[in-house]
């Protein structure tokens, strides 16, 4: 039997205060152990929280970017459950009124755009760490770290609109790139700034009802979110073809050996018995208040594509990939700015600029080939000055010294030669020392064209002009 995958997603994001939701802790990743706590996160009797105004913006400007309904009225509530990283026994999130509803995000996968619901976000306190003793030399003990406890998330939940594990990891994408734009989280997986837990379900073709479904946690990239998802869907199509059943429960995911295990039995909402959080009135929020936050919102990641497929020409293909980061964007715009070839430019990025970034593990901006430098060594390409070989040779210098293309092209000598008589000679003396070639050549071997581009590139360094090095093999030889 054939079946469809139905799948929605839960992600946690942590946003980028610099103090806690309900204290004033900071909330700096990397410190020592239970040291950004206090009373309050640590839930001593007696303290009240207080909530983190920029939180509640940085949600806000979240919903608006993922086009949600942002609410007037929101309620904390608590979500009780016990757990060695959670002091207070229960969790302070949001429940039958969350912050905002009914958003969507558009996904592409295999050139077909598909809109992807999101039934809600809501405002949460992060949970702390528990670190188990094997990773330190101690398998006998489990240790906790309550710095995380009490980092503000927001938790946004995806309609049961996914089909694929292809369409799930371009959906994840799409969010991160659209929470880094609008600077609401750092969205630093290994960190834990972004973490994902996945709802599957397998159905009969053409059925509507939806299956029983499991919960995958522990997945800590957008590879290993589609991995888990791809073995789960074998795992549970196997069971039914089998004439077995499906248990609702949560599974772990396994990288290394690409597997689910069964973590426990999947909880219902009643089991976390939620109720309104009695030291924390109602969130209200004005519509002043969204406005104010609509207006701080930057060009999203769909309309600059657009554009930069618009104003600079660009293909598609170009525009989705540097639009898929702000960095990579803006690095565009500010070499565009030096000089007007858009499409040459792009091509160096995308080629020679992000493969450098990705190899580093950094910044596009932290390079020592700035934007400037780019634009330069698409200018003297484009002057003539120097040949696109030449330019990779350039490129790599800057990238070494952070010293500007023309000043390397300067100080090596790479100035491109352009001389027709000069070239003409080089050109003779080639065809001179290959006379079997050429006669291969007059015989109709016209591919030999290229050895002969080859030999007087070798012989000038790879300074000659190419186009009036194949002009002038063509006039020698016919």
């Amino acid at each position: 039997m054939k079946y469809e995958a139905v799948i929605g997603l839960e992600v946690h994001v942590q946003l980028s205060t610099k103090s806690k939701i309900f204290c004033s802790c900071s909330t700096e990743f990397g410190a020592d152990a239970n040291t950004h706590v206090c009373p309050v996160c640590l839930g001593m009797p007696g303290v009240l929280p207080v909530l983190n105004k920029q939180a509640v913006e940085y949600t806000i400007k979240a919903g608006l970017a993922l086009n949600c309904e942002i609410q007037r009225k929101s309620v904390f509530a608590r979500k009780n459950y016990f757990y060695p990283d959670l002091p207070k026994g229960y969790q302070i999130s949001q429940y039958e009124l969350p912050i905002c509803l009914n958003g969507f995000i558009e996904i592409e996968v295999n050139g077909e755009k598909k809109k992807i619901g999101i039934t809600r976000i809501h405002m949460e306190e992060d949970a702390g760490k528990s670190i188990h003793g094997e990773n330190l030399g101690s398998p006998a003990h489990s240790y906790v770290d309550l710095n995380r406890t009490g980092v503000p998330l927001i938790e946004i939940v995806s309609e049961p609109d996914i089909r694929t594990p292809e369409e799930a990891r371009a959906y994840l994408q799409k969010l991160k790139t659209i929470l880094e734009y609008i600077e609401v989280s750092d969205c630093n997986m290994e960190e834990g700034s972004l973490r994902c837990d996945a709802n599957i379900s397998l159905r009969p073709l053409g059925e509507t009802k939806f299956g029983t479904k499991t919960e995958i946690k522990n997945m800590n990239s957008f590879k290993n979110v589609q991995r888990a998802l791809e073995y789960e869907i074998k795992r549970q199509a196997k069971i039914l073809d089998e004439g077995g059943v499906i248990v609702q429960e949560t599974r772990l995911w396994d990288p290394s050996r690409g597997i689910t295990l069964s973590m426990r039995s999947k909880e219902e909402a009643h089991d976390y018995r939620y109720f309104p959080d009695p030291d924390l009135v109602p969130l209200i929020v004005e519509k002043n208040w969204v406005d104010e936050a609509r207006e701080t919102l930057p060009e999203l990641p769909d309309a600059k594509k657009e554009r930069f497929i618009k104003e600079y020409g660009l293909p598609s293909y170009d525009a989705e990939v540097l639009t898929s980061n702000k960095r990579y964007a803006d690095y565009f715009e500010k070499a565009v700015k030096h000089h007007s070839n858009p499409k040459a430019i792009s091509n160096w990025i995308m080629s020679e600029v992000l493969r450098d970034v990705n190899e580093k593990g950094c910044d596009i901006f932290d390079l020592n080939v700035k934007p400037e430098h780019i634009a330069e060594i698409v200018k003297l390409i484009d002057e003539g000055k120097i040949s696109g070989k030449i330019g990779k040779e350039v490129y790599q210098l800057t990238l070494e010294s952070g010293k500007s293309p023309s000043k390397i092209v300067e100080e090596k000598g790479l100035i491109q030669i352009s001389d027709e008589s000069a070239i003409e000679e080089i050109v003779k003396k080639v065809l001179e020392a290959n006379p079997k070639e050429v006669e291969r050549y007059k015989n109709g071997e016209k591919k030999l064209q290229g050895f002969f581009v080859g030999q007087v590139m070798k012989e000038t360094k790879g300074k000659a002009n190419p186009k009036l090095v194949n002009e002038l093999l063509k006039k020698l030889l016919s």
